[in-house]
């Protein structure tokens, strides 16, 4: 399980609206503090600072 850390919350509101879903929002603001890439199909993801995974890309 990974917890949500106050300052990711905080970051939520930092970011641009390139994409709109709070919850995806929130996992950008994570990956970014995490340094950890995010795996999906969702193209809006590509237009932030985060690395994006598709298995079989």
């Amino acid at each position: 399980m990974l917890r949500i850390a106050r300052r990711q919350t905080w970051d939520v509101r930092k970011l641009p609206l390139h994409h709109r879903d709070p919850f995806d929002r929130l996992l950008i603001a994570q990956a970014r503090d995490l340094g950890v890439p995010i795996v999906t199909r969702d193209g809006a993801f590509g237009d932030y600072d985060v690395t994006v995974a598709w298995p079989g890309d």
